[in-house]
């Protein structure tokens, strides 16, 4: 078993006798004698290499290739900044060189608000003007914008909480396609030079409280999968990668939740699995039918699940704090309180920061805070934890990690690095002086942030 999160070598390897969705200029060619070679080919983006999805290349937070720095500040290791207008918490995703980013920037005259406020809404903000909604292109290696495309503009029908943005999906690419979620604003497919392949509209959200939409795309083969959970009518649905055409729709008894889905193959079966209110479930990634389902989720679910070696981890904790690993071989039906249900937790789970999963344990935060707590996966049993990161209070980012590393960066802009040993160990405490809710992409040896206010790609600067 293994998580697929984009494009995780399906034909990206060795493509022998052609596999399907191979490019034709990676065909071996058959000749009697050497053929001319007039102009090196092109090399190809190793999938396990990039950052093609928010939660990276193998779904869990980490990165196996990244070798990011271990120290920085606003006058150190920081290789360029780039001031990024509007507002927008999705996360970098980067392919060969490239970082995408989404920001819907306010302009126009004030207007009313479009729509009455939902019921229980507090703490948001409303939508009080046009907005444009950009995905901009950026060189990873100077900061420079490669391109900058406006997919739509017009007024949000509905609000956004206060620390949430109307742009707060991430883009995925497999190096073919990048797909740009705006939500009710819509679904865009671009090539990775901005052309723009095809749109689709999945009608508007209503959104528990108002509080607005973050669940991001999950880019797998040759479908695109969008959790679609509201206050109006759920779905799961798959789109054609490459025409934007439904492949498969699932309605889901579900309200709102924020979670991303994610792959994984089971017992030889891709399997998409989504984390909701109250449940988790798996599904045929090709036909969408229910494979499995168990409850135990709060309401409110936004960490979304990891996956490895045949084991489900999924948390929430709105109300009612819940943690849970599943085996996923054999599973089927409503597996609850079954055999399949490995472990449990009742204290410290997640809320908002979806775990990281590597080095041989997983790693989580407790709600909105600071304190982190790091188990064995196969057991649950603590390594260490609940821990207080110093110079940390609230966090919304999404934990990161690379061998040796786990990066943790809070609202206010500050991110520990811990060591990845089986004893709780800072490594560094770094500071932008800039807030931060998005979570970082590891690429190379550029630790790749963004900040309420810029993007910044931070790198160890080589002495001359």
């Amino acid at each position: 078993m293994r998580v697929l999160r984009s494009i995780v070598l399906v034909c990206w390897g060795l493509c022998g006798a052609v596999a399907p969705g191979c490019r034709a200029s990676e065909r071996p060619v058959m000749a009697e004698s050497p053929p001319v070679v007039t102009q090196a080919p092109a090399k190809v983006a190793e999938p396990v290499a990039q950052w093609g999805a928010w939660r990276g290349p193998l779904g869990t937070g980490f990165s196996p290739d990244a070798t990011p720095p271990l120290t920085w500040g606003p006058q150190s290791n920081v290789q360029w900044s780039l001031p990024v207008n509007g507002q927008g918490h999705s996360s970098p995703v980067v392919w060969d060189k490239t970082i995408f980013i989404t920001t819907a920037v306010a302009h126009g005259e004030l207007l009313p608000r479009p729509l009455p406020e939902r019921v229980g809404a507090h703490n948001n903000v409303a939508p009080s003007s046009r907005m444009r909604f950009e995905i901009w292109a950026v060189s990873l290696g100077d900061g420079s914008v490669r391109w900058k495309r406006t997919l739509r503009d017009e007024q949000p029908h509905e609000g956004a909480h206060e620390t949430g943005s109307w742009a707060s999906a991430s883009c995925a690419t497999d190096g073919e396609v990048l797909i740009v979620p705006f939500g009710s604003r819509g679904l865009f497919a671009l090539s990775l030079d901005g052309e723009r392949l095809w749109e689709t509209d999945l009608g508007d959200m209503f959104t528990k409280h108002g509080h607005g939409e973050g669940s991001s795309p999950l880019l797998v083969g040759e479908l695109v999968i969008t959790q679609w959970d509201h206050e109006e009518g759920s779905f799961l649905v798959a789109l054609d990668k490459r025409s934007g055409v439904e492949r498969w729709r699932t309605a889901r008894r579900e309200v709102t939740s924020w979670a991303s889905p994610i792959a994984v193959e089971v017992d030889g079966v891709l399997q998409v699995i989504t984390a909701a209110t109250g449940r988790v479930r798996g599904q045929a990634a090709l036909t969408g039918d229910a494979i499995w389902e168990a409850g135990g989720l709060s309401n409110n679910v936004v960490a979304s699940p990891v996956a490895s070696e045949g084991r489900l981890f999924v948390g929430s904790s709105y109300e009612v704090r819940s943690m849970f690993a599943v085996s996923l071989s054999g599973a089927k039906g409503d597996i609850t309180g079954s055999e399949h249900v490995l472990w449990k937790r009742t204290r410290d789970t997640p809320y908002v920061a979806s775990p990281i999963l590597a080095q041989g344990r997983m790693c989580f935060l407790r709600h909105l805070s600071a304190m982190m707590t790091c188990v064995d996966p196969a057991t649950g049993v603590a390594q260490w934890g609940p821990k207080k990161l110093p110079g940390l209070r609230r966090v919304f980012s999404s934990p990161v990690g690379a061998p040796g590393r786990t990066y943790v960066t809070s609202q206010e802009g500050v991110t520990v690095v811990l060591g990845s040993g089986p004893q709780f160990q800072v490594l560094a405490t770094n500071r932008l002086d800039e807030g931060a809710t998005a979570s970082p992409a590891l690429v190379g040896d550029v630790f790749v942030m963004r900040t309420e206010r810029a993007l910044y790609a931070l790198r160890e600067q080589k002495t001359p």
